[in-house]
Protein backbone atom coordinates (compact mmCIF):
# COMPACT_ATOMS: atom_id res chain seq x y z
CA UNK A 1 0.00 0.00 0.00
CA UNK A 2 2.77 2.26 0.90
CA UNK A 3 4.34 1.93 -2.74
CA UNK A 4 1.13 2.44 -4.06
CA UNK A 5 0.44 5.86 -2.46
CA UNK A 6 4.23 6.75 -3.36
CA UNK A 7 4.04 6.16 -7.12
CA UNK A 8 1.04 8.26 -7.05
CA UNK A 9 1.93 11.18 -5.35
CA UNK A 10 5.06 11.27 -7.49
CA UNK A 11 2.83 11.15 -10.38
CA UNK A 12 0.32 13.88 -9.28
CA UNK A 13 3.75 16.12 -8.47
CA UNK A 14 4.89 15.07 -12.22
CA UNK A 15 1.41 15.73 -13.73
CA UNK A 16 1.44 19.19 -11.81
CA UNK A 17 4.73 20.34 -13.48
CA UNK A 18 3.39 19.38 -16.90
CA UNK A 19 0.19 21.78 -16.34
CA UNK A 20 3.03 24.74 -15.15
CA UNK A 21 4.77 23.81 -18.03
CA UNK A 22 2.23 24.18 -20.24
CA UNK A 23 0.94 27.42 -18.53
CA UNK A 24 4.40 28.73 -18.90
CA UNK A 25 4.28 28.70 -22.25
CA UNK A 26 0.81 29.93 -23.00
CA UNK A 27 1.50 33.14 -21.04
CA UNK A 28 4.63 33.43 -20.61
CA UNK A 29 6.28 32.19 -24.36
CA UNK A 30 3.90 32.87 -27.16
CA UNK A 31 2.64 36.12 -26.15
CA UNK A 32 6.52 37.15 -26.24
CA UNK A 33 6.87 35.66 -29.82
CA UNK A 34 3.60 37.42 -30.79
CA UNK A 35 4.92 40.93 -30.03
CA UNK A 36 8.13 40.64 -32.10
CA UNK A 37 6.32 40.31 -35.81
CA UNK A 38 4.54 43.97 -34.96
CA UNK A 39 5.71 46.40 -32.76
CA UNK A 40 4.35 49.54 -32.59
CA UNK A 41 2.61 51.96 -30.55
CA UNK A 42 0.46 48.88 -29.17
CA UNK A 43 3.29 46.93 -28.22
CA UNK A 44 3.93 49.94 -25.40
CA UNK A 45 0.66 49.96 -24.04
CA UNK A 46 0.30 46.79 -23.25
CA UNK A 47 1.74 45.17 -20.41
CA UNK A 48 4.42 42.53 -20.05
CA UNK A 49 3.21 39.56 -17.60
CA UNK A 50 6.86 39.12 -16.52
CA UNK A 51 7.01 42.47 -14.80
CA UNK A 52 3.97 41.00 -13.01
CA UNK A 53 5.84 38.22 -11.96
CA UNK A 54 8.91 39.97 -11.18
CA UNK A 55 11.48 37.08 -13.14
CA UNK A 56 13.87 37.82 -15.85
CA UNK A 57 16.79 35.63 -17.55
CA UNK A 58 16.26 33.14 -19.91
CA UNK A 59 13.31 30.82 -20.58
CA UNK A 60 14.82 28.10 -18.45
CA UNK A 61 15.91 30.47 -15.50
CA UNK A 62 12.66 32.06 -15.97
CA UNK A 63 10.80 29.15 -15.89
CA UNK A 64 12.90 27.85 -12.99
CA UNK A 65 11.94 30.79 -11.07
CA UNK A 66 8.37 30.72 -11.87
CA UNK A 67 7.80 27.59 -10.61
CA UNK A 68 9.95 27.91 -7.20
CA UNK A 69 7.73 30.87 -6.54
CA UNK A 70 5.08 29.14 -6.91
CA UNK A 71 6.42 25.95 -4.80
CA UNK A 72 7.49 27.96 -1.69
CA UNK A 73 5.75 31.11 -1.95
CA UNK A 74 2.27 30.14 -3.54
CA UNK A 75 3.59 32.91 -5.58
CA UNK A 76 1.02 33.96 -8.72
CA UNK A 77 2.11 37.55 -10.22
CA UNK A 78 0.20 40.96 -9.47
CA UNK A 79 -3.03 41.46 -11.28
CA UNK A 80 -3.00 44.32 -13.99
CA UNK A 81 -5.70 46.22 -13.59
CA UNK A 82 -6.17 46.12 -9.58
CA UNK A 83 -1.88 45.58 -8.83
CA UNK A 84 -3.59 43.34 -6.25
CA UNK A 85 -1.45 40.06 -5.82
CA UNK A 86 -3.15 37.10 -7.33
CA UNK A 87 -2.89 34.54 -4.76
CA UNK A 88 -4.70 36.59 -2.71
CA UNK A 89 -7.14 37.15 -4.77
CA UNK A 90 -7.92 33.35 -5.23
CA UNK A 91 -7.51 32.61 -1.55
CA UNK A 92 -10.41 35.09 -1.27
CA UNK A 93 -12.91 33.74 -4.54
CA UNK A 94 -11.34 30.20 -3.67
CA UNK A 95 -13.86 29.37 -0.48
CA UNK A 96 -16.89 30.76 -2.33
CA UNK A 97 -16.55 28.66 -5.57
CA UNK A 98 -15.48 25.53 -2.91
CA UNK A 99 -18.50 25.82 -0.99
CA UNK A 100 -20.69 25.67 -4.10
CA UNK A 101 -19.31 23.02 -5.68
CA UNK A 102 -18.83 20.87 -2.53
CA UNK A 103 -22.31 21.56 -1.16
CA UNK A 104 -24.04 20.34 -4.32
CA UNK A 105 -21.89 17.54 -5.06
CA UNK A 106 -23.06 16.50 -1.76
CA UNK A 107 -26.88 17.24 -2.84
CA UNK A 108 -26.40 15.62 -6.15
CA UNK A 109 -25.34 12.45 -4.54
CA UNK A 110 -28.42 12.62 -1.34
CA UNK A 111 -30.43 12.49 -4.67
CA UNK A 112 -29.05 10.28 -7.10
CA UNK A 113 -28.25 7.12 -4.68
CA UNK A 114 -31.62 6.45 -3.42
CA UNK A 115 -33.41 7.48 -6.76
CA UNK A 116 -31.19 5.18 -8.71
CA UNK A 117 -30.55 2.51 -6.58
CA UNK A 118 -34.28 1.97 -6.40
CA UNK A 119 -34.88 2.36 -10.09
CA UNK A 120 -32.57 -0.40 -10.64
CA UNK A 121 -34.46 -3.39 -7.93
CA UNK A 122 -37.40 -2.36 -9.87
CA UNK A 123 -37.01 -2.28 -13.74
CA UNK A 124 -39.93 -0.37 -15.43
CA UNK A 125 -41.56 0.47 -12.64
CA UNK A 126 -43.35 3.48 -11.46
CA UNK A 127 -40.03 4.84 -9.61
CA UNK A 128 -37.95 4.05 -12.55
CA UNK A 129 -39.95 5.54 -15.30
CA UNK A 130 -40.05 9.06 -13.55
CA UNK A 131 -36.04 9.02 -12.95
CA UNK A 132 -35.89 8.70 -16.38
CA UNK A 133 -37.81 11.49 -17.21
CA UNK A 134 -35.95 13.48 -14.35
CA UNK A 135 -32.84 12.58 -16.01
CA UNK A 136 -34.26 13.69 -19.22
CA UNK A 137 -35.00 16.75 -18.09
CA UNK A 138 -32.14 17.42 -15.66
CA UNK A 139 -29.57 16.73 -18.88
CA UNK A 140 -31.66 19.04 -21.41
CA UNK A 141 -32.00 22.43 -18.19
CA UNK A 142 -28.44 24.60 -18.44
CA UNK A 143 -27.57 25.55 -15.26
CA UNK A 144 -27.79 29.46 -16.10
CA UNK A 145 -31.67 28.66 -16.92
CA UNK A 146 -32.47 26.85 -13.91
CA UNK A 147 -31.06 28.93 -11.49
CA UNK A 148 -32.95 32.03 -13.46
CA UNK A 149 -36.83 29.90 -12.61
CA UNK A 150 -35.15 29.53 -9.31
CA UNK A 151 -34.63 33.20 -8.62
CA UNK A 152 -37.69 34.14 -10.04
CA UNK A 153 -40.17 31.85 -8.29
CA UNK A 154 -38.60 31.56 -4.74
CA UNK A 155 -36.03 34.38 -4.25
CA UNK A 156 -38.45 37.03 -6.62
CA UNK A 157 -42.04 35.76 -5.71
CA UNK A 158 -41.98 33.55 -2.87
CA UNK A 159 -39.22 35.54 -0.68
CA UNK A 160 -37.67 31.96 0.99
CA UNK A 161 -33.99 33.04 0.03
CA UNK A 162 -31.89 35.81 -0.71
CA UNK A 163 -31.33 37.29 -4.58
CA UNK A 164 -27.97 37.29 -4.71
CA UNK A 165 -24.78 37.53 -2.50
CA UNK A 166 -22.26 35.45 -0.10
CA UNK A 167 -22.06 35.34 3.70
CA UNK A 168 -19.41 34.20 5.31
CA UNK A 169 -18.99 30.80 7.49
CA UNK A 170 -16.67 31.55 9.93
CA UNK A 171 -17.49 35.24 10.87
CA UNK A 172 -20.52 34.97 12.44
CA UNK A 173 -20.21 38.65 13.72
CA UNK A 174 -22.42 40.23 11.51
CA UNK A 175 -26.00 39.55 10.07
CA UNK A 176 -24.29 38.13 6.81
CA UNK A 177 -22.05 35.43 8.47
CA UNK A 178 -22.19 32.17 10.33
CA UNK A 179 -23.17 28.47 9.21
CA UNK A 180 -26.58 29.35 9.29
CA UNK A 181 -26.33 32.38 6.75
CA UNK A 182 -23.93 30.74 4.51
CA UNK A 183 -26.27 28.16 4.37
CA UNK A 184 -29.28 30.22 3.32
CA UNK A 185 -27.49 31.96 0.80
CA UNK A 186 -26.14 28.98 -1.18
CA UNK A 187 -29.16 26.58 -1.49
CA UNK A 188 -30.30 28.00 -4.62
CA UNK A 189 -27.07 27.93 -6.29
CA UNK A 190 -26.38 24.04 -4.55
CA UNK A 191 -29.86 23.09 -6.08
CA UNK A 192 -29.03 24.84 -9.63
CA UNK A 193 -25.78 23.04 -10.03
CA UNK A 194 -26.81 19.43 -8.68
CA UNK A 195 -29.58 19.51 -10.75
CA UNK A 196 -27.83 18.64 -14.04
CA UNK A 197 -25.33 16.36 -12.01
CA UNK A 198 -27.83 14.35 -10.00
CA UNK A 199 -29.44 13.17 -13.57
CA UNK A 200 -26.45 12.08 -15.01
CA UNK A 201 -25.20 10.07 -11.70
CA UNK A 202 -29.06 8.83 -11.27
CA UNK A 203 -28.66 7.20 -15.00
CA UNK A 204 -24.96 5.93 -13.94
CA UNK A 205 -25.86 4.41 -10.58
CA UNK A 206 -29.09 2.62 -11.93
CA UNK A 207 -26.86 1.01 -14.82
CA UNK A 208 -23.91 -0.01 -12.23
CA UNK A 209 -26.19 -1.80 -9.72
CA UNK A 210 -28.13 -3.54 -12.52
CA UNK A 211 -25.10 -4.90 -14.43
CA UNK A 212 -23.40 -5.87 -10.39
CA UNK A 213 -27.22 -7.79 -9.81
CA UNK A 214 -26.38 -10.06 -13.13
CA UNK A 215 -22.39 -11.06 -11.98
CA UNK A 216 -21.85 -14.36 -10.43
CA UNK A 217 -21.04 -13.57 -7.60
CA UNK A 218 -23.81 -11.85 -6.61
CA UNK A 219 -25.87 -14.78 -7.73
CA UNK A 220 -23.12 -17.14 -5.63
CA UNK A 221 -24.00 -14.85 -2.47
CA UNK A 222 -27.40 -15.93 -2.73
CA UNK A 223 -27.17 -19.16 -3.07
CA UNK A 224 -25.28 -19.37 0.10
CA UNK A 225 -28.24 -18.18 1.58
CA UNK A 226 -27.52 -14.52 2.45
CA UNK A 227 -30.02 -12.15 2.69
CA UNK A 228 -30.83 -9.62 -0.15
CA UNK A 229 -29.73 -6.68 2.57
CA UNK A 230 -26.84 -8.24 3.04
CA UNK A 231 -26.16 -9.44 -1.07
CA UNK A 232 -27.03 -5.56 -1.94
CA UNK A 233 -25.07 -4.21 0.87
CA UNK A 234 -21.49 -6.44 0.55
CA UNK A 235 -21.32 -6.93 -2.83
CA UNK A 236 -24.09 -5.26 -4.90
CA UNK A 237 -23.36 -1.56 -3.61
CA UNK A 238 -19.71 -1.50 -2.46
CA UNK A 239 -18.36 -2.83 -5.77
CA UNK A 240 -21.21 -0.79 -8.42
CA UNK A 241 -20.12 2.56 -5.87
CA UNK A 242 -16.61 2.36 -7.18
CA UNK A 243 -17.25 3.65 -10.69
CA UNK A 244 -19.38 6.63 -8.89
CA UNK A 245 -16.20 7.42 -6.52
CA UNK A 246 -14.21 7.73 -9.83
CA UNK A 247 -16.21 9.48 -11.31
CA UNK A 248 -16.66 12.02 -8.66
CA UNK A 249 -13.61 13.30 -8.06
CA UNK A 250 -13.51 14.57 -12.07
CA UNK A 251 -16.71 15.86 -11.90
CA UNK A 252 -15.85 17.62 -9.09
CA UNK A 253 -13.15 19.60 -11.21
CA UNK A 254 -15.68 19.66 -14.13
CA UNK A 255 -18.51 21.62 -11.88
CA UNK A 256 -15.86 23.85 -10.78
CA UNK A 257 -14.51 25.43 -14.47
CA UNK A 258 -17.45 24.07 -16.15
CA UNK A 259 -18.28 24.42 -20.34
CA UNK A 260 -20.92 26.44 -22.21
CA UNK A 261 -22.60 22.94 -22.87
CA UNK A 262 -22.32 20.92 -19.65
CA UNK A 263 -22.36 24.53 -17.22
CA UNK A 264 -20.70 24.94 -14.28
CA UNK A 265 -19.98 26.74 -11.07
CA UNK A 266 -19.17 29.61 -12.99
CA UNK A 267 -22.63 29.93 -14.72
CA UNK A 268 -24.56 30.05 -10.93
CA UNK A 269 -21.72 32.42 -9.87
CA UNK A 270 -22.95 34.99 -12.48
CA UNK A 271 -26.86 34.02 -12.06
CA UNK A 272 -26.36 34.55 -8.21
CA UNK A 273 -23.63 37.52 -8.03
CA UNK A 274 -21.27 35.24 -6.21
CA UNK A 275 -17.50 36.36 -5.94
CA UNK A 276 -15.90 33.50 -6.63
CA UNK A 277 -13.38 31.95 -8.82
CA UNK A 278 -15.89 31.98 -12.33
CA UNK A 279 -16.81 35.62 -11.62
CA UNK A 280 -12.99 37.13 -11.07
CA UNK A 281 -11.63 35.10 -14.57
CA UNK A 282 -14.75 36.59 -16.42
CA UNK A 283 -13.68 40.19 -14.93
CA UNK A 284 -10.34 39.62 -16.26
CA UNK A 285 -10.98 38.24 -19.71
CA UNK A 286 -12.13 41.31 -20.97
CA UNK A 287 -9.13 43.40 -19.41
CA UNK A 288 -6.78 40.82 -20.64
CA UNK A 289 -5.40 40.62 -17.12
CA UNK A 290 -3.22 37.05 -17.94
CA UNK A 291 -2.36 37.15 -14.68
CA UNK A 292 -5.45 36.70 -13.12
CA UNK A 293 -6.42 34.00 -15.65
CA UNK A 294 -3.14 32.18 -15.64
CA UNK A 295 -3.01 31.99 -11.63
CA UNK A 296 -6.66 30.68 -11.91
CA UNK A 297 -6.04 28.12 -14.37
CA UNK A 298 -2.87 27.08 -12.02
CA UNK A 299 -5.30 26.60 -8.62
CA UNK A 300 -7.89 25.13 -10.70
CA UNK A 301 -5.23 22.41 -11.80
CA UNK A 302 -4.32 22.06 -8.35
CA UNK A 303 -7.54 21.62 -6.90
CA UNK A 304 -8.36 18.54 -9.62
CA UNK A 305 -4.69 16.95 -9.49
CA UNK A 306 -5.39 16.70 -5.28
CA UNK A 307 -8.99 15.38 -5.31
CA UNK A 308 -7.91 12.46 -7.99
CA UNK A 309 -5.33 11.77 -6.07
CA UNK A 310 -7.61 11.43 -2.97
CA UNK A 311 -10.01 9.16 -5.14
CA UNK A 312 -7.28 7.19 -6.15
CA UNK A 313 -6.18 6.12 -2.57
CA UNK A 314 -9.87 5.74 -1.99
CA UNK A 315 -10.44 3.55 -5.01
CA UNK A 316 -7.66 1.62 -3.79
CA UNK A 317 -8.50 1.32 -0.43
CA UNK A 318 -12.13 -0.14 -1.51
CA UNK A 319 -10.80 -2.54 -4.05
CA UNK A 320 -7.73 -4.26 -3.04
CA UNK A 321 -7.37 -5.51 -6.56
CA UNK A 322 -5.57 -1.62 -7.99
CA UNK A 323 -2.78 -2.52 -6.03
CA UNK A 324 -2.42 -6.09 -6.51
CA UNK A 325 -2.60 -5.33 -10.63
CA UNK A 326 -0.29 -2.58 -9.94
CA UNK A 327 2.39 -5.10 -8.12
CA UNK A 328 1.73 -7.65 -10.53
CA UNK A 329 2.55 -5.57 -13.85
CA UNK A 330 6.04 -5.05 -12.10
CA UNK A 331 6.81 -8.69 -10.59
CA UNK A 332 6.98 -12.09 -12.02
CA UNK A 333 4.58 -14.32 -11.42
CA UNK A 334 6.97 -16.91 -9.65
CA UNK A 335 8.02 -13.93 -7.22
CA UNK A 336 4.06 -12.50 -6.66
CA UNK A 337 3.31 -16.15 -5.24
CA UNK A 338 7.01 -16.93 -3.42
CA UNK A 339 8.20 -19.23 -5.44
CA UNK A 340 12.13 -18.93 -7.30
CA UNK A 341 11.85 -18.02 -10.81
CA UNK A 342 13.73 -20.29 -13.01
CA UNK A 343 16.24 -19.06 -14.92
CA UNK A 344 15.89 -19.52 -18.81
CA UNK A 345 16.78 -22.64 -20.52
CA UNK A 346 20.23 -23.03 -22.34
CA UNK A 347 19.40 -22.35 -25.96
CA UNK A 348 20.48 -25.58 -27.93
CA UNK A 349 24.06 -25.59 -29.84
CA UNK A 350 23.71 -27.28 -32.79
Amino acid sequence: MLGYVIRRVLWAGVLFLVVTLFTFVIFFVLPADASQIGRGSSQAESPDIRDAYEIEGNLFQEYGRYVWNLATRFELGNSFATRQEVSEMVLRAAPVTLSIVAGAAVLWLLIALPIGIVSALRPRSLVDRASMIFVLIGISAHPAWVGIILVNVFAKDLGWFPLAGYCDVFDASTDCGGLAAWAHHLVLPWITLAFLFAALYTRMIRANVVETLNEDYVRTARAKGGSEWVVLRSHVLRNSMLVVVTMLGMDFGLAMVGTVVTGGAIFVERVFSLPGLGTMVLAALPQRDLPVIAGTTLFVTGVIITLNLFVDLLYAWLDPRVRLSVRSDAEPAGERAGLPVPSPAPSAVS
